[in-house]
């Protein structure tokens, strides 16, 4: 099994005139890596940050945190190079973005990133199948993305266990109203990137939320393995 259990904090729940002192915080109470929503306004109806404050959290939080780029933009092939300089480590677009995933992948694969392919919630697993094997990971989003403090979508978990039934090895991610309450039909499913807000950046202690979160996943992939 080549994947492993991983807690992403989505910092966009922090507070956000303290950026870069949360993820210190977060990384300090044992995430994995780090999740940037880049909104554009257009792809969704909300607007955040683009790569100058990449740039900035890179700087401040140094080089080893894992930046992993949700690029919920309309002309994610715009934005490649300037997030590679920035210092993000993955980039993640969306299938409904684009008319040239392959050319995609590959310009992001020429920046040294690694590569996300997300799909919202309508769209079929079937449709990113065609590239699964060409990106790093896949990101199921269990809520519409745009806005955070929406409800976990359950009936996203069959993408997650098909993914998983199919290509084995790959990093499967879930987004969206993730918590201690769905962890479990995440990790049942087969997740193993786990994506949390405010169930996370908002508790008192995040460090046990996020342990929570890891050993549901672990015993999830132990189980599955156990089961072969």
């Amino acid at each position: 099994m080549s994947y492993s259990a991983k807690i992403g904090p989505s910092i966009l729940s922090s507070d956000l005139a303290c950026l870069g002192s949360e993820c210190v915080r977060m990384m300090e109470c044992g995430a994995d890596y780090l999740h940037l929503d880049v909104m554009d306004g257009h792809f969704v109806p909300n607007i955040t940050f683009g790569h100058p404050m990449v740039e900035c959290l890179r700087s401040c939080v140094g080089p080893d945190p894992f930046f992993d780029m949700h690029m919920m933009v309309s002309r994610p092939e715009q934005w490649v190079k300037p997030m590679a300089a920035a210092g993000a480590n993955q980039y993640t677009f969306h299938l409904e973005s684009t008319t040239n995933a392959g050319n995609l992948i590959k310009e992001i694969r020429e920046t040294g990133m690694k590569v996300g392919l997300a799909i919202k919630p309508g769209t079929t697993v079937e449709e990113l199948a065609p590239w699964a094997g060409q990106i790093d990971m896949a990101l199921v989003m269990t809520v519409e993305p745009g806005f955070g403090g929406q409800k976990f979508m359950e009936d996203m978990m069959p993408k997650v266990s098909w993914l998983r039934s199919q290509f084995p090895s790959l990093d499967i991610e879930v987004d969206g109203g993730v918590g201690p309450s769905t962890i479990h039909k995440c990790a049942e499913a087969g997740a193993n990137m786990i994506v949390s807000g405010s169930a996370v950046v908002s508790s008192d202690d995040p460090r046990s939320v996020i342990t929570m979160l890891r050993t549901a996943v672990s015993e999830a992939m132990q189980k599955r393995s156990l089961d072969r």
